[in-house]
């Protein structure tokens, strides 16, 4: 059986300027973030990379990820796919954008068969993540038996604008009640606000880092006919994992355990948190997080 890692790497960026951010060189070797996730992915025992990208960016994507990565899956024993994420052809018209992260996942049905775990491809998630991610998607065979890692608002947040982040509510025992998807999160002189109203920056968010069944695509596949026909914006509305989850968790079909992290999150977001991703690596190299050659440490 495969224990996937799926990259949604599909993202127009449009925070980011138009670029594809996920392309940015971050490591003392021009290694981009989804090197690092790959990396830690494999040493927690991961088999199998799916990267979601759209197709007008394969070119590029290959050129910078793909061909590297399928010759280190070769000699590693990992299997690889690419799924692509496009618009549907029932589209509403001048609908331009992609509908979003459930929509992004859905594009790998069929190329899953078993547990998988997804991930965003901009972000840093920490060694500590994937393993914890491994060991539970090992012992969880129940298809309602949901997963994701969680971390601290405030160690989220972007100095240079606002961020979309999963504000999550859990018991006592570990377990997901709700998830409330908030946007334009900016950081305050007193922690962080969302259109005026303070958050408490020590709440556990969501970073879209998930672990789910084989089974979840159809969940999916069902939802995205009920989305489409019930959307309020044709142009706009997204299709979004935390809204999917927190459907079925309030509708009595899944448990979701929420996986706690000490490492520290960071990501790209917009074109000015490149510096301080750079710097947050320098220190984890000096750490000796990891090795100037990145797999030494994977047989």
């Amino acid at each position: 059986m495969d224990y996937t890692l799926v990259i949604m790497a599909a993202g127009i960026g449009s925070r980011y300027g138009g670029g594809v951010k996920q392309l940015e060189k971050v490591g003392p070797g021009s290694e981009l973030i989804i090197d690092y996730s790959i990396h830690d992915a494999i040493a927690a025992g991961f088999n199998k990379v799916i990267f979601i990208i759209r197709k007008d960016i394969y070119d590029d994507f290959y050129e910078v990820i793909g061909e590297r990565m399928e010759k280190r899956f070769t000699e590693l024993g990992v299997k690889w796919a690419y799924a692509y994420q496009s618009l549907p052809e029932d589209a509403p018209e001048g609908r331009t954008k992609p509908m979003g992260t459930g929509q992004a996942v859905l594009s790998c049905k069929g190329l899953v068969d078993g547990p998988f775990t997804v991930i965003n491809a901009d972000d840093y998630y920490g060694r500590e993540a994937y393993r914890k991610a491994f060991e539970f998607m090992q012992t969880c065979t129940d298809p309602g038996d949901y997963g994701m890692v969680s971390y601290i608002m405030k160690n989220t947040l972007s100095d240079n604008g606002g961020v979309t982040r999963g504000i999550c509510s859990v018991d006592a025992d570990g377990n997901l009640i709700g998830i409330d998807e908030t946007k334009n999160i900016v950081k305050t002189a007193g922690g962080a606000e969302t259109e005026g109203r303070a958050l408490d920056v020590n709440s556990l968010v969501s970073m879209n880092f998930w672990m789910f069944p084989p089974e979840f695509m159809d969940v999916l596949d069902k939802g995205f006919g009920e989305f489409k026909a019930g959307m309020a914006d044709p142009l706009k509305d997204e299709y979004l994992l935390p809204t999917i989850v927190d459907a079925e968790l309030k509708a009595g079909r899944c448990t979701v355990k929420v996986l706690k992290t000490g490492d520290k999150w960071f990501g790209v977001t917009y074109h000015e948190d490149k510096a301080s991703v750079v710097e947050a690596f320098k220190e984890l190299y000096a750490d000796k997080v990891y090795d100037i050659e990145l797999y030494s440490d994977i047989k």
